[in-house]
């Protein structure tokens, strides 16, 4: 249930330490009232497995692959054209193009046809657990997009069990192996939620060991 008549696109989260899965001592000093959790497992090796992992994570398919239905909100086409993805730099401080972006500038498209997540994008995720169907308002908060180190961060919106964050970082270490970081903070969005905190925690758990699986698979 929405606590605004405001189209999704323009709610706002709905806690405030936004960005905060960033932060090098999340798991040490998470936002007060959050529980943090990390986990962070190699998914598989090689330039293959690379390219599979990353434009999986920023077009959705990391949670589609996990049982997710991904609604895209409909919004104006300036919120998602006026979004903001960060320069990055090599070694030598010259600015390289992003993976989201062509030499052009133009965007470009995942594997699937559909473009790549960018800061801003609204969704709705849909679970079911037996008959029971679980819709999860999300906002894309940040995006990754460096040469060895892409993925994205989504906080929760009205209407999601939950009040938090979530980031899914997918990095190539020197040796070509592949690994992916899921990192959060969260709590129960409200009294109702709290009520059902431990099997909360317990579907959280079990969606990261689907979301690594669903990397480490076999690739399209």
């Amino acid at each position: 249930m929405q606590h605004s008549d405001a189209p999704l696109w323009r709610q706002p989260v709905n806690y405030g330490a936004i960005g905060a899965t960033k932060a090098d001592d999340l798991l040490e000093y998470p936002p007060q009232g959050f529980r943090p959790f990390e986990q962070r497992s190699r998914v598989g090796h090689g330039d293959a497995r690379w390219d599979y992992a990353w434009q999986a994570t920023l077009s959705w398919q990391v949670q589609r692959g996990s049982g997710f239905e991904v609604e895209l909100a409909d919004a104006p086409p300036h919120i998602g054209e006026g979004t903001y993805t960060p320069v990055t730099f090599d070694t030598a401080g010259i600015p390289v193009t992003g993976a989201m972006k062509s030499s052009e500038g133009e965007t470009v498209f995942g594997p699937d046809g559909q473009r790549f997540i960018a800061p801003g994008d609204t969704v709705v995720l849909v679970s079911r657990i037996g008959p029971k169907e679980f819709r999860s308002p999300s906002r894309v908060i940040y995006v990754v997009d460096e040469p060895n180190r892409k993925g994205f961060a989504y906080g929760t919106l009205p209407g999601h069990p939950l009040a938090g964050e979530e980031a899914f970082i997918v990095e190539r270490t020197p040796d070509g192996s592949v690994w992916l970081t899921v990192r959060t903070f969260s709590r129960p969005a409200n009294a109702r939620w709290r009520l059902l905190t431990p099997l909360l925690r317990m579907q959280q758990k079990r969606m990261v060991g689907r979301y690594l699986r669903s990397l480490s698979g076999p690739m399209a």
